[in-house]
């Protein structure tokens, strides 16, 4: 999920804090008006038909300058059968909603789609893109090139005064090149946004759909609408109690990968005849270990550590790319060829990716506090480290930018669950991107919600995946739940998805697949 676009043009507001709401909020907005998407939404998900909504970039001024933000509908199929408008958001910060609306509802070539045809039926599919996304005056802070490949080795203590240089320079281009915007660009105003467009439907419940930072959205909605939340489905949850939210999910995720990553060799482990990794999680890590530390020693190409640890931690969100990720290494173990893994990890230096760390520093950045010194970050990341390899990484890439960012940090909403109806909360017990203690947190919070577990999983997310993915459980809960708003009687566990074996004919579809570069979904 890596994003993009222009940036609005707001260059006489002040840069200021806490964007709290005026006594006076901004007038109605008008009706949308749907119709041609752009070219990137429209090819791939023709049924999907768009609109613009301005809405005000500082709500303490709601007649002030004003951001245009995106909107995608895919109409309910069956008129009457329609219950209303259902808002997705698939996480990020920084990822498309626009994209999501057009994914959720896609058919694939067998004509699965990941939401039920009975919800299709019932629901317009809403997506949009948070201001600074995509489509909805996308922010941009340096040129897609800024971030050397490879970058310095991420553990290594000799660069870290490079890696400081480097991202403290990142957050003093956003300063300069976003400008105004940036103080405004916080989930509290994303969640103002999305009830303007909810009015702007005609809507008067707003129906949600999120997914990672999709449920810190949906929960900050609750605390700023409680009286306007329809039927919410929380899945892939973050704890949203701490004042440090996003530090403290970064460090949580560091060793949520790790414990992750004993499943996935445990996996190859069992196909050695197929991978000749080893026939033991040890044999397997220890080959693993091995290639980390070659192209930590010696990047190859594009690819050092930082590239090939970030790799892996895409591939663990997931089982869709573990048959394709696993060929590469066998490849490079086994036979010293270094093609695909250097192709498969080799990462993006488009615009849109930089957009899309632009868009998720600068929310992170000014949601939640973060340490002032380096040293907080450096102990913490060096105590983590004693158990994962992905902790310094991690701290590198979610949130270092922070520590000098050139704009306050809103003061964060206290989520108390109060005056709420059922929500619907899913989460894996072993995600790795969103711990599931994060998601205990957040249920106790919301005291209204009914949690589902999906137990011997360690994917990210559990409802309304693609076909290689899919939960039949989930889904149904998920689905009788958005069609009679009825939930489960009580907290539920349900058995996990199957893991992907390789059989020749799988082995076959992955081996004609172009490499692509794994991209980390950022949570934090």
């Amino acid at each position: 999920m890596r994003l993009r676009l222009p940036v609005v043009a707001v260059a006489t507001l002040a840069l200021v804090t806490p964007a709290v709401p005026a006594a006076a909020g901004p007038p109605a907005p008008s009706p949308l008006v749907f119709g041609t998407c752009p070219d990137d939404l429209a090819e791939p998900f023709p049924l999907l038909t768009c609109a613009t909504l301005q809405v005000p970039v500082d709500y303490r001024q709601p007649s002030g300058a004003t951001v245009p933000l995106l909107i995608t509908k895919q109409a309910a199929k069956d008129p009457s059968k329609r219950l209303g408008a259902l808002f997705v958001n698939p996480g990020g910060p920084g990822g498309s909603g626009t994209i999501a609306a057009g994914i959720l509802a896609a058919p694939d070539e067998t004509g699965f789609t990941p939401l039920q045809p009975a919800v299709l039926d019932a629901y317009d599919v809403i997506g949009f893109d948070p201001r600074g996304v995509r489509h909805s005056a996308a922010i941009s802070c340096a040129e897609p090139t800024y971030f050397p490949t490879p970058q310095p080795d991420p553990d290594a203590a000799a660069n870290r005064d490079t890696m400081w240089k480097l991202w403290d320079g990142y957050a003093d281009r956003c300063g300069d090149k976003v400008g105004a915007l940036l103080p405004h660009l916080g989930t509290d105003n994303v969640a103002r946004d999305m009830d303007r467009i909810r009015a702007a439907l005609g809507e008067q419940k707003l129906n949600y759909l999120g997914f990672s930072y999709g449920t810190y959205l949906g929960a900050v909605y609750t605390e700023l609408f409680p009286q306007r939340v329809g039927r919410m489905i929380l899945d892939g949850n973050i704890d949203p109690t701490p004042p440090d939210v996003f530090y403290q999910a970064a460090m949580a995720q560091s060793v949520a990968f790790q414990k992750r990553l004993g499943t996935y060799l445990a996996w190859v482990a069992k196909y050695d005849a197929v991978f000749h990794l080893g026939t033991t999680v040890r044999a397997v890590r220890a080959n693993w270990d091995k290639t980390l530390d070659d192209f930590r020693t010696k990047p190859h190409g594009a690819v050092g550590g930082h590239e090939l640890i970030s790799t892996a931690a895409a591939v663990l969100t997931s089982e869709v790319a573990w048959i394709d990720f696993s060929q590469v290494l066998s490849a490079y173990v086994v036979n010293g060829d270094d093609t695909g893994l250097v192709e498969f990890a080799t990462p993006s230096t488009s615009p849109r990716a930089e957009q899309f760390t632009a868009s998720f520093s600068a929310v992170t950045c000014v949601d939640s506090k973060w340490p002032a010194g380096k040293a907080r970050y450096e102990r913490d990341a060096a105590r983590l480290a004693k158990f994962s390899q992905f902790a310094w990484d991690n701290m590198w890439i979610t949130g270092s930018a922070c520590r000098n960012w050139p704009v306050p940090n809103h003061a964060p909403i206290k989520i108390t669950g109060r005056g709420l109806p059922g929500i619907l909360m899913f989460n894996t017990i072993g995600d790795p991107a969103t711990p599931y203690a994060g998601a205990l947190k957040l249920h106790k919070v919301l005291r209204s919600s009914v949690l589902v577990t999906e137990r011997d999983s360690g994917k990210h997310c559990v409802f309304a995946n693609d076909r290689a993915d899919v939960n039949t459980w989930a889904n149904d809960i998920g689905t009788k739940y958005l069609l009679t708003g009825e939930l489960p009687q009580h907290d539920v566990s349900i058995p996990g998805h199957a893991l992907p074996v390789p059989t020749p004919s799988a082995l076959k579809k992955a081996s004609e697949k172009s490499p692509v570069a794994a991209e980390r979904w950022h949570t934090s």
